[in-house]
């Protein structure tokens, strides 16, 4: 039985180029992609990149204190991501610190300062007449599907079919009678208008009226011009659209379409706003065959302005019977009516799928939160004192890689050319992977990261040290280098792994238990952790292996850090025979 496992050990002895073909293609392929992503370096955090760091401090309204639960706070930090991020801020971060406190990380870059202004406002939802609406940069009336959130049509928009649809729940009648678009839009801004302040100098409308009409045409007209220019495209126009406009106050929106394209928008002021939804879902309609569908229960007073609301609108026609649910500026969804919406609920029709009627329903249900957030703490982080904490990090890793190459080289000698081809391969794997994950799963590399990458080259020289140890034990039994390599690994691989999972295990808890910079260190210390692992699996052992055939190695030459002598070697193990009892002459 013993002559197949000695077998299998010697194929398995004898290619060892297997294993360090299979890192060095897996190495390959990484650097392949990070060039063929174009992200040849980690992203940076706030405190390399330099930028400002919120901390905000939730405040109930009205004195509810169960309104600050972790699911108003998680919906909090979706809606603040959309907002720094929709304004062209790449690589903020917005997470929960304890039950009612918000990080808001916001490197510098584009639009960062109106980002830092918005972020802490609460969410605002309104429901507003639609006056009219275009693609952005076309001309023409257009009802498109709605927008953002990717929700319902992929037939062109301008039909009341394509459009969705709201209702009473189950109900539908036909289209009402159509009024005329041309002078409509002048004639409804006229009405809606009230005493406020004049448009302001970015070009946004904030009318200032009378019921007479006088100023009411001017700010009309005004308006218009505004929305003939306005380039829903431009991110910088379109993150001050609305600005400083009140929700009784007509405004310009943008919103996108379901073919991806921006649409501009003249809202009417507000005739619901968000706080009047009590509750929003989204059903799977099955006896209707309508598919996906958005059903929303208003409170009472909401339920009596929307059924005026819909009244109101089901007597025009398109776009003028459709309502935009508007969400901090951005139109998310845009549906048609047909009859005055009673009873207190309604439902949004259309090309849903489970995805975006779930995401509609969600800002229906939480667009606008019981919550205000007051700034506990603002600090500014300048490029130039991250780099130099950054500078200041890898000069002591610097010095600490250097300690370890010097301790291997005066220990270990021959040895140490394995470690540090190994430390020299989990480097690289370490940086490909940390370059590639900034842009899929926003990685960012920050102080406690780098503090964490440090840490690791002490747990990768570690793994080394265990098994070139069980190695020079089974020297000093006696026994040749190629037998020793390999007796040597099954007792130290266990050691190895066992070192190597409490390691990660503390990482994992860290990370579980953190949060803000700290998650930071625990997350590379964990992924560093892996690595080793890898390489000392795939590419140490191997390599070891090799080497173990090379005379240098094999002969114990005394630079080789292997030398039988040095390590106090025993006499080779040999098996003693017994002596062949004498044979009797007269049995013979």
């Amino acid at each position: 039985m013993a002559t197949p496992k000695k077998g299998r050990n010697a194929s398995a002895q004898s290619k060892p180029g297997r294993s360090l073909a299979l890192i060095l293609i897996a190495l390959v392929a990484l650097t392949g992609g990070m060039f063929a992503s174009g992200h040849t370096k980690p992203r940076l955090g706030i405190d390399l990149a330099g930028g400002t760091s919120i901390t905000l401090r939730a405040v109930p309204e009205a004195g509810n204190e169960a309104a600050i639960n972790k699911t108003n706070m998680d919906t909090a930090v979706s809606i603040m991501e959309r907002r720094v991020n929709g304004l062209g801020v790449s690589e903020a971060e917005v997470q929960t610190q304890g039950n009612r406190n918000i990080v808001v990380n916001i490197p510098k870059g584009t639009n960062s300062e109106q980002a830092r202004k918005q972020v802490g406002t609460t969410a605002k939802l309104y429901f507003r007449p639609v006056l009219t609406t275009e693609v952005s940069g076309g001309k023409g009336a257009a009802s498109p599907s709605p927008s953002p959130t990717g929700s319902p049509s992929d037939k062109p928009s301008g039909k009341a079919t394509d459009k969705p649809e709201a209702t009473d729940k189950g109900s539908a009648t036909p289209s009402a009678t159509p009024t005329t678009q041309g002078r409509a839009v002048t004639d409804a801004l006229k009405a809606d208008a009230t005493p406020s302040a004049s448009a302001s100098d970015q070009g946004k409308a904030s009318p200032s009226p009378s019921a007479t009409g006088g100023t009411a045409g001017d700010d009309a007209s005004k308006l218009q011009e505004q929305y003939a220019k306005l380039d829903c495209t431009d991110t910088k126009v379109r993150s001050t659209v609305g600005d400083g406009v009140k929700a009784s106050q007509p405004t310009l929106a943008c919103g996108k379409n379901s073919q991806g394209q921006w649409q501009k928008y003249i809202l009417g002021p507000a005739g619901v706003d968000g706080t009047d939804v009590d509750k929003a879902e989204a059903v799977l309609n099955t006896q209707t065959g309508a598919g996906w569908t958005v059903t929303m229960d208003f409170t009472d007073a909401g339920g009596k302005k929307f059924a005026d609301v819909t009244g109101k609108l089901a007597q025009n026609q398109s776009p003028q019977n459709q309502f935009a649910i508007v969400l901090d500026g951005d139109v998310v969804s845009d549906p048609y009516v047909r009859q005055a919406l009673t009873g207190g609920s309604a439902e949004i029709s259309g090309n849903f799928n489970q995805q975006s009627a779930q995401e509609l329903a969600n800002m229906l249900s939480y667009g606008a939160l019981p919550l205000t957030f007051k700034v506990d703490s603002m600090t500014t982080v300048t490029a130039a004192l991250g780099g130099d904490q950054l500078q200041a990090g890898l000069i002591a890793g610097a010095i600490g890689l250097a300690l370890v190459v010097i301790y291997l080289l005066a220990y270990y000698r021959g040895l140490s050319f394995i470690a540090i081809l190994s430390l020299l391969v989990s480097a690289a794997l370490t940086y490909t992977l940390m370059s590639l994950l900034g842009p899929a799963i926003g990685f960012a590399l920050n102080l406690p990261a780098v503090c964490g990458a440090i840490v690791a080259i002490g747990i990768t020289a570690d793994s080394f040290i265990v098994y070139f140890e069980r190695v020079r034990d089974e020297i000093r039994e006696g026994r040749t280098l190629r037998p020793a390599v390999e007796r040597a690994w099954p007792r130290a691989r266990r050691t190895i792994l066992v070192s190597d999972f409490v390691s990660f295990l503390a990482a994992a808890v860290l990370f579980i238990v953190t949060v803000g910079k700290v998650r930071g260190f625990a997350f590379t210390l964990g992924l560093t952790t892996l690595l080793d692992v890898v390489v000392v699996f795939l590419f140490t052992k191997p390599l070891l292996t090799l080497m173990a055939r090379r005379k240098f190695f094999a002969s114990g030459h005394k630079w080789s850090g292997l030398d039988p002598k040095s390590l106090g070697a025993q006499p080779p193990l040999r098996r003693t025979r017994r002596p062949a009892a004498p044979v009797d002459p007269k049995e013979a």
